[in-house]
């Protein structure tokens, strides 16, 4: 019984920036619980993501292309994929950063972010989740940041993009909750991927971001995949509008 509560056996789900990183784990660990992936990303270099899934258990994955710095066309390709099949599961991943102080962040960084990370994951959530609500059941999984709750350091375009996504999940929760939807998301602590690279490399800030973190070390993108699961499948059936934190107690401290 507790086991089929966490099983996603039957369900189609959707990761977007699945190509490395958080995305390409999480695909892998709805792999291994029984789904089919459907693979948005930028690039079709989604060799090892592929091989990820086959190797968790999972069979061949639809890859979808798409340039997350264009919303439009974001907007466009869901809308495609809408018509032709039924998403279960949306997990809103593919993300950017760009850091420099806000002084000297020029307009078109700021831009880049904002779309990338807010408004392609609305041009996705808008179609799918429609669809969704009137089939009377679905899931949408976004992945925040520790920056939806704090304001960080020469990252404010990404600051704003997350603290606007948390928003919005709370917004289509409220929206679609009734329909049979539930809209949370994830908010991961410094996990070793690329968009860390620059802090990990920096013994100053590696050494006092380590050192804040009750866990005693980095996250890794497997450490999200429980999390991912568990508000992808029945279990969270009456979870909504949360941001789940999976950041080792950082923000305990």
């Amino acid at each position: 019984m507790t086991a089929e509560l966490f099983s996603l056996r039957g369900r189609t789900a959707l990761v977007t920036g699945a190509r490395r990183g958080i995305g390409a784990t999480i695909a892998a660990g709805y792999a291994a619980a029984g789904a089919e992936l459907i693979l948005m990303a930028r690039d079709a270099a989604l060799e090892d993501t592929l091989e990820a899934i086959k190797q968790a258990g999972g069979g061949d994955a639809t890859v979808v292309l798409a340039d997350f710095a264009d919303p439009d066309a974001v907007e466009q390709t869901a809308i495609e994929l809408v018509r032709d099949r039924q998403v279960d599961i949306l997990v809103n991943n593919a993300g950017t950063i760009r850091r420099a102080p806000a002084a000297i962040t020029s307009t078109a960084d700021w831009r880049h972010v904002i779309d990338v990370n807010l408004n392609s994951a609305w041009a996705v959530t808008r179609p799918v989740g429609a669809a969704m609500a009137e089939r009377g059941a679905g899931k949408i999984v976004t992945i925040a940041s520790l920056l939806s709750f704090q304001g960080g350091i020469t990252v404010p375009a990404y600051t704003a993009s997350k603290h606007a996504v948390a928003g919005l999940t709370r917004a289509l929760a409220n929206e679609w909750g009734p329909a049979g939807v539930q809209v949370n998301a994830i908010a991961p602590g410094y996990i070793s991927t690329d968009n860390t690279t620059e802090l990990r490399a920096d013994p100053d800030r590696e050494t006092a971001i380590r050192s804040r973190i009750p866990a005693g070390r980095w996250g890794r993108s497997d450490d999200l995949v429980g999390a991912a699961v568990f508000l992808a499948s029945a279990a969270s059936d009456y979870v909504n509008g949360h941001l789940l934190a999976v950041d080792g107690g950082w923000l305990a401290r």
